[in-house]
């Protein structure tokens, strides 16, 4: 029996609203591109924010990790009232012997109420993006208002985002780059040179790059108990961005850096196990950010003080990337809507799609 008018259209409306939108790497490209990368990283910072402002309605947990041979595999989740966000990621360091990436991930957004799976995204670009934002999310708060110099230690894939994110979001304008392999610190230059607006400084080593600078960036890859920075390089008033720290048995910085310092985190129960503080004891204070941004915790205390935002990075800051690419993509219709889950007439009828 044909359908009616009403009963097709009312089917047409829930085939629709069960379609799930897709972005792959091209897309995220292209919407990047479309909205502009100084634009698009102040609205990822904004979203980030507003985000962490609201940090008592989400549902919180470290990630779920599984430790093997040379990597970790990980699942990111989290959600509030209305959305759930997961994102997969790997951590393998000796991918770039490979010729692989070491980190990749993809990222979904569902509604809460019907578990309908609404964005399917790449988030190994976005995650880049993100985790630099959430870096100077947290550097506007902790560096010094006229911080005008940032050293990074390690010129491999996250180091141009951190670059643009502090030129856009602090007014960063000179960058020190320092990496043990010279094609890293070379791409790093290629990358950045004629289009950033920035001064670059190739540094012959680390505390080359760090001597006088106002904001230090660790972002190493190599998943070791390494000493990137040692406490004589430290300078009163400096804030330090430790990023490449981000799960057990991998810290950057001399743990008596951390003692004299004030260290701020994203979610305390993981950063203990998986940031710089896995080196100090349990007990060692450390400020959580969204506190900061609410206003309730002081942030930077004096010119002098040492900061640190002892970042791993962390399932809230993913969701904020996914419900910005969302809206935006939503609204310039980037992407692609693709069928994830079946929509049966019948939905105690699945046994169709196989018969």
């Amino acid at each position: 029996m044909p359908l009616l008018r009403g009963e097709f259209l009312n089917a047409i409306s829930r085939y629709k609203h069960l379609m799930t939108r897709f972005l792959d790497v091209e897309a995220l490209g292209q919407l990047v591109r479309e909205i502009g990368l100084e634009s698009f990283l102040i609205q990822l910072s904004d979203a980030i924010r507003d985000d962490f402002k609201r940090w008592e309605q989400f549902q919180k947990s470290p990630r779920v990790a599984n430790h093997v041979p040379g990597g970790v595999l990980e699942l990111m989740p989290t959600a509030d009232e209305s959305l759930y966000g997961f994102k997969y990621v790997n951590g393998h360091p000796k991918n770039c012997h490979r010729n692989l990436l070491t980190v990749m991930s993809f990222g979904m957004l569902a509604e809460v109420q019907t578990g309908v799976p609404v964005l399917l995204s790449e988030m190994t670009v976005a995650t880049a993006l993100r985790t630099a934002a959430t870096s100077a999310v947290a550097a506007q708060v902790l560096a010094r208002p006229n911080s005008r110099t940032m050293a990074i230690i390690g010129a491999g894939a996250q180091s141009e985002f951190q670059a643009m994110a502090f030129k856009v979001l602090l007014g960063v304008d000179e960058i020190r780059i320092f990496d043990i392999d010279g094609k890293a610190t070379e791409k790093f230059l290629n990358n950045l040179n004629d289009t950033s607006g920035l001064k670059l400084v190739a540094a012959d080593s680390v505390s080359d790059a760090v001597k006088g600078a106002d904001i230090v960036t660790t972002a190493t890859a190599d998943k070791t108990n390494a000493i990137i920075l040692s406490p004589e390089m430290i300078e009163p008033g400096m804030h330090i961005n430790g990023v490449g720290g981000d799960c057990p048995g991998k810290t950057e910085i001399h743990p008596q850096i951390l003692r004299d310092a004030k260290v701020v985190v994203e979610f305390e129960p993981q950063t203990r196990i998986e940031g710089e503080i896995q080196q100090v004891n349990s007990d060692y204070p450390v400020t959580e950010l969204w506190r900061i941004l609410c206003g309730t915790t002081p942030g930077r205390e004096s010119e002098s003080q040492v900061t640190i935002f002892d970042s791993v990075g962390f399932a809230i800051e993913d969701f904020s990337m996914l419900r910005l690419l969302r809206t935006l993509a939503e609204t310039l219709d980037v992407g692609q809507m693709i069928d994830l889950i079946p929509t049966p007439a019948n939905p105690r009828d699945l046994f169709q799609f196989v018969r």
